[in-house]
C-alpha cells in the first residue's frame, strides 16, 4: 500500500501533487491510501509511507496528461467535506479520468453522484455558517471587537470566510471553530489554529434585544415545524441564541394561533370611515371623490372596492417616495412581504431593484415608486401565498388610483416594470422587450420608458442569463438617468 502524507485535512495542493504522481507511477487506487500528517486514528499494519512526493516519472506520460476543470473545481468542494474517504473517492475519479474523459458529464455514475453529493453538503454548510454565525462584542486593547463560535458541519471556514470579510468589512471580528480560527482587522484576514467554545465570549446585551426582536416578529400561525428544523437544524440550535426561545414558541404556538383568529377586527380610522361615508355609495367611490394629497389618497385606498383583490389581501398598498419626485417607478402590484408592510418593492424584488439604482446612479430615496395595482393579488398553497398576474379589468379599475399618484406627484419621467405596469400607463398593451429602453412621450408632457420587472432576473435559472439580463436592466435605469 502506498501512502501519501498531507499536512491537513484541507491541503488540496499537497493532495493534487501527490495524486498526480501515484497516477503517473500507475499505482491503482486500492493500492492507494491518503494520511494527514498527525491525523488521529490514521494508518494502517501494512502501510508503506511515500518516501519522495515527486517519484521518477515517464515526462512524456506527464505532458499528456490532464484533467477536465470541472473536476478541478469538484475536487476543491470535496476535499472540504468531513468523510475520511473523500481522499480515495477523488483519486479514484483521477484514475479513470484518462481512459474516460468525458467521466465528469456522466451524472449517473456512482463515483461522480457521490462526489456531486458531498459538493452540495458542502455548499449546504457554508450558507449554514453564513446565515447561524453569531457574533458577541467584548472590548480588547484596541477596543470594540466580534466573537463567534461556530461548528460548521463541514470544514468550510476559509471558504466562507470572505463572505464575512465583505459583510462586516468595517467591524473587527473572529470566527472560532473546531477545524480553525479566521480573523479580520480591519484591512486582512488571517487564520489560526483550532479553538474551543471556551474561548467564545459569554452572551452580551445585544442578544437580549435580538431575542425579543425574534419572539415579536415569530408567527404561529405560519409555524412549519419541519421545514424551520430543514432550514435550521438542530445541530447548529445551541449556538443561536434565538433557539433557547423556540420549544417554547412551539409549544405555544396552536394556542397563540386560536387567539389570533378569535380576536375582533380593530376599529377603522375614524377619519377614514368619516372619508368613506363621505364619498361613497354601496362601498365605491364616487365619481366626483378626487383625493386631494397622497395622504388622502392612502386613506381612500384602504377603502376601495373598485374590483375584489381588497378581500384577500392585508391592506392596500400605496406609492411612497418625494411629493414632487422628478421619477416615478411603477410596479405591478405588491407582493408577500409588501402586503404584510404596507409599503412598495421591500422584498426580493425590490432589494434588486434597490441596487440596479444605485449601480445606474440614481438614489432611491429621489424615486416615488408605486404599483399599477394596489392589493396583492394571489393563490393560496399551504400556508404559502403564490402571486398571481392582475387581469385586465383589475388593471383598469386600478388605474384610477395610478392616474391620482401621477397627477399629485407630476412626475418628468415615469419608468414602467414589465407588461402590467406597461398596460397601467399606456392604457394599450406592449411587447416589452421590443419596446425597452425606449423614451415615450405621454400626454401630460411626462416621457415613459419600458423595462422588465425585477422579479423576472430572480427568475431566471441560468446564471450566464441572470448577469446578461441584469446588465441589460441597469443600462435601461441609465437611460432614465440620462432623460432626468
Amino acid at each position: 500500500m502506498r501512502v501519501a502524507q498531507l499536512v491537513s485535512e484541507t491541503d488540496f495542493d499537497g493532495w493534487r501533487l501527490a495524486a498526480r504522481d501515484l497516477r503517473l507511477a500507475g499505482i491503482r487506487p486500492e493500492d492507494a491510501t491518503f494520511r494527514v500528517a498527525g491525523a488521529e486514528g490514521q494508518g494502517g499494519l501494512f502501510d508503506t509511507p511515500t518516501e519522495d512526493r515527486s517519484p521518477v516519472r515517464d515526462e512524456r506520460k506527464e505532458e499528456g496528461f490532464s484533467v477536465p476543470k470541472a473536476f478541478v473545481d469538484v475536487a476543491r468542494e470535496v476535499i472540504l467535506h468531513r468523510s475520511a474517504d473523500r481522499f480515495d473517492l477523488l483519486y479514484r475519479i483521477l484514475w479513470r479520468l484518462r481512459d474516460e474523459p468525458d467521466l465528469m458529464k456522466v451524472v449517473s455514475d456512482r463515483d461522480i453522484v457521490d462526489a456531486l453529493d458531498r459538493v452540495r453538503n458542502v455548499s449546504r454548510a457554508s450558507h449554514k455558517m453564513k446565515a447561524f454565525v453569531r457574533f458577541r462584542f467584548v472590548e480588547d486593547e484596541n477596543g470594540e471587537t466580534a466573537v463567534a463560535w461556530f461548528e460548521p458541519a463541514h470544514r468550510v471556514l476559509e471558504k466562507t470566510a470572505p463572505f464575512f470579510v465583505n459583510r462586516f468589512t468595517t467591524m473587527r471580528w473572529s470566527i472560532l471553530t473546531p477545524d480553525g480560527s479566521a480573523f479580520w482587522d480591519g484591512a486582512s484576514l488571517a487564520f489560526g489554529p483550532p479553538a474551543s467554545a471556551a474561548d467564545a465570549p459569554d452572551e452580551d446585551a445585544v442578544e437580549e434585544f435580538w431575542k425579543t426582536y425574534y419572539a415579536s416578529t415569530f408567527n404561529p400561525a405560519r409555524l412549519k415545524t419541519k421545514t424551520m428544523q430543514g432550514e435550521m437544524p438542530k445541530r447548529y440550535w445551541k449556538n443561536l441564541p434565538e433557539a433557547a426561545l423556540i420549544p417554547e414558541l412551539v409549544a405555544a404556538s396552536a394556542v397563540r394561533t386560536e387567539t389570533m383568529v378569535a380576536a375582533p377586527h380593530p376599529a377603522p380610522n375614524a377619519r377614514l370611515l368619516r372619508e368613506i361615508a363621505r364619498h361613497t355609495r354601496d362601498g365605491s367611490f364616487e365619481e366626483g371623490f378626487s383625493p386631494s394629497s397622497l395622504d388622502d389618497l392612502r386613506h381612500g385606498v384602504q377603502a376601495c372596492r373598485r374590483c375584489d383583490l381588497y378581500r384577500d389581501a392585508t391592506q392596500g398598498v400605496c406609492g411612497e417616495g418625494p411629493k414632487t419626485a422628478s421619477l416615478m417607478i411603477v410596479g405591478e402590484q405588491p407582493g408577500d412581504q409588501e402586503d404584510l408592510a404596507g409599503r412598495p418593492f421591500v422584498g426580493p424584488a425590490g432589494q434588486v431593484l434597490d441596487a440596479a439604482l444605485a449601480e445606474a446612479g440614481i438614489d432611491r430615496e429621489d424615486v416615488f415608486v408605486t404599483n399599477a395595482v394596489k392589493h396583492f393579488k394571489h393563490e393560496p398553497q399551504g400556508k404559502r401565498r403564490l402571486h398571481k398576474t392582475p387581469n385586465t379589468s383589475e388593471i383598469s379599475a386600478c388605474r384610477w388610483w395610478l392616474d391620482h399618484e401621477r397627477r399629485l406627484v407630476r412626475p418628468k419621467v415615469i419608468l414602467a416594470l414589465g407588461a402590467t405596469a406597461s398596460l397601467a400607463v399606456l392604457n394599450r398593451k406592449v411587447a416589452v422587450t421590443r419596446e425597452r429602453g425606449q423614451p415615450i412621450a405621454l400626454a401630460d408632457g411626462a416621457t415613459a420608458m419600458i423595462t422588465v420587472h425585477p422579479s423576472y432576473l430572480l427568475r431566471l435559472p441560468d446564471e450566464a442569463a441572470r448577469i446578461s439580463e441584469r446588465a441589460a436592466f441597469v443600462r435601461d435605469l441609465q437611460k432614465v438617468r440620462a432623460l432626468l
